[in-house]
């Protein structure tokens, strides 16, 4: 795919630009009604059918554009390039966690590939989507989610995904039936209707077969109360944009476009649900794509709710889409100018061949309030601001020596090829493992300030590249940046950061911490308006190394996958942070010990990802 230049904005006084592209209309279905249900957990601890084939080819959230052909792929990037960095990580770690108010763990592998009997793939990585109100937490992953309350008492879970939105299970291991493939869960609680909101990629089958149809759709739930161990109404949006099912046609090659990476965001009025659109069946990015639905009419259940798509592909936007991630709100904080307003931010580095770029772009839609009397009216806006430089991550993040009994035992003689059904495959310990591409992550809004984060390449102070956390505090009315920099540490990597901001304006920003003395970790940071990032706080220490499945050329090809993103929610003067670590380790020995590969059940037999949910009271 060849580089796309960006279109120069001269002489704009800031504001957003509106753009000319017309929305098109759409009307969302609902379907059947949910109760999340504590599903069976069980199942025999390795199967031939251990991961989707219609899923692990290609799955590059990464590397470079040139993969980008491989069908089918989820999670795909358009990276070109690579660019060194010449900032330093100089953030210091902290003595205490005096903002700690306490964690525990969520969700992890062993419930991933145990829910529902069992009937489940291995899948790497989690994909957190985390939500918090009403003295609920619900944490959501690929592909199980699970409801505590406030003292971290699981309450409901795991569930898996595909039961949760009434299809068959991934994989019905005594018939062979597959069911339709998810992927890519977020969830948000809308304090000012007193709703949960889920959404997922859902990707149909060729029948029960493995072969994906072509068609895939975003699934919606919306709670029906403010209790989300409650009934759910299921909603469901086809994105596959190729004129089928009331889709416009985008012209993606092979006839279907793919409607990737989703995530939400909230106004006064709507719902908004952003994805990145590739094609299904072939090479190809066609721009981001922003919907908007009623929210009064979701949170109410109505059958056909309204819905306007913006096309980011669309020749009049004068930015390149990729990403857009839309704001959430802090405690029924909106913007109430041009007759309600959605802020969304996006970045541009990816598009370069240099992997560098000191922009990110400033979208809006506003005049929310007619989505559900005009909805043609809304009106999309996007505008450039300027920044510190950033870089596309230039390397992979080294780990602290541990024990990896996977990696073990791929490297000993008779070991993969009588247990896993593979052949050796010795690697340099310890494995290394991903950071993000420079993707915008998590977007919120509050104290009429917008807050986001992204990775960037950094250097260590022993001379090599790592990653650090880019963040932004944007005044979307002035296009003020009022904080702009770069934490990292000088002897780890820091990826996946995810912000989260309190009405009063107090904010954290969530992340991985993992280097050479670091077993990966839940580290977090304060955010202020003024001040920018603090000191690196420790939320919870990993345990050993990771120690998956992806990067094995036998298994999911080269790239050994973490993240793709990390969630954090503000409720009330709390934040409630989810990252992804390791919170168990144990030996080759311990892991060939009956029930095989599940080391006392903290484990599967292909990936050992866990996350730890925090709170952290400002």
């Amino acid at each position: 795919m060849k580089t796309r230049l960006l279109i120069a904005v001269v002489g704009m006084a800031f504001a957003t630009c509106a753009l000319g592209a017309s929305p098109t209309t759409l009307k969302l279905q609902k379907g059947g009604t949910t109760v999340p249900t504590t599903a069976p957990v069980g199942g025999a601890p390795l199967t031939s059918l251990e991961l989707d084939p219609a899923m692990t080819a290609g799955d590059a959230d990464s590397g470079d554009g040139d993969e980008l052909g491989v069908q089918p792929v989820v999670n795909r990037t358009i990276a070109h390039g690579h660019a060194g960095s010449n900032r330093m990580g100089n953030a210091r770690r902290a003595k205490s966690n005096p903002q700690l108010l306490g964690g525990f763990d969520g969700l992890n592998f062993h419930d991933q590939r145990y829910a529902n009997g069992g009937n489940q793939f291995s899948v790497e990585p989690p994909d957190q989507g985390l939500c918090a109100g009403n003295g609920f937490v619900m944490e959501s992953v690929n592909d199980v989610l699970a409801i505590y309350d406030r003292s971290g008492n699981e309450l409901v879970g795991p569930v898996d995904l595909n039961t949760f939105y009434g299809y068959p299970a991934a994989i019905n291991r005594t018939t062979g039936a597959y069911g339709p493939s998810i992927t890519d869960p977020s969830c948000y609680y809308d304090a000012g209707t007193q709703r949960w909101f889920q959404v997922v990629l859902t990707l149909d089958r060729i029948g029960t077969t493995s072969s994906l149809a072509g068609t895939n759709h975003l699934d919606i739930a919306v709670s029906q109360t403010a209790d989300p161990t409650g009934a759910w109404n299921i909603y469901s949006l086809p994105v596959q944009n190729n004129g089928t099912q009331g889709t416009p046609d985008h012209g993606c090659t092979g006839g279907f476009c793919l409607g990737d990476y989703p995530h939400i965001g909230a106004d006064a009025h709507a719902i908004f649900l952003t994805t990145n659109e590739f094609s299904l069946f072939g090479p190809g990015f066609y721009g981001a794509q922003i919907y908007a639905i009623s929210k009064q009419a979701l949170a109410s259940g109505a059958a056909s709710p309204n819905v306007v798509l913006f096309n980011g592909g669309d020749p009049s936007v004068p930015a390149p889409a990729f990403t857009v991630w839309p704001a959430i709100s802090s405690g029924g904080q909106y913007v109430d100018t041009l007759g309600g307003t959605e802020y969304l931010l996006s970045s541009d580095a990816v598009f370069y061949d240099s992997g560098t770029s000191n922009t990110i772009w400033l979208w809006s839609v506003s005049n929310t309030q007619a989505i559900d009397t005009a909805p043609t009216t809304l009106v999309l806006g996007v505008s450039p601001l300027t920044v510190q430089q950033y870089a596309v991550p230039s390397s992979l993040a080294r780990q602290k020596p541990g024990s990896a009994p996977l990696r073990d035992c791929f490297a000993l003689t008779g070991c993969a090829p009588t247990y896993l059904g593979y052949p050796n495959i010795v690697y340099p310990t310890p494995r290394p493992m991903a950071v993000n591409d420079s993707r915008m992550q998590q977007v919120s809004y509050a104290n009429g300030k917008l807050w986001g984060t992204l990775d960037t390449d950094v250097l260590l102070a022993d001379g090599s590249h790592g990653s650090g956390i880019n963040y932004f505090v944007v005044n979307p009315n002035s296009g003020g940046v009022s904080a702009n920099g770069t934490l990292a540490l000088p002897d780890a990597n820091l990826t996946y950061g995810a912000a989260a901001v309190t009405q009063s304006g107090r904010g954290v920003i969530a992340f991985t911490v993992v280097g050479p003395n670091d077993h990966p970790s839940a580290g977090y940071a304060s955010l202020d308006a003024k001040l920018g990032a603090g000191d690196v706080h420790m939320a919870a220490a990993g345990a050993g190394p990771w120690d998956g499945f992806t990067g094995i050329p036998y298994l999911a090809g080269d790239r050994p996958r973490w993240g793709d993103y990390g969630a954090a929610a503000a409720d009330g003067n709390t934040i409630w942070t989810a990252s992804e670590y390791i919170a168990q380790t144990c030996t080759l020995a311990e892991y060939l010990t009956a029930p095989l590969f599940q080391c006392g059940g903290t484990r599967g037999a292909l990936g050992n990802w866990a996350t730890r949910i925090s709170a952290i009271g400002l």
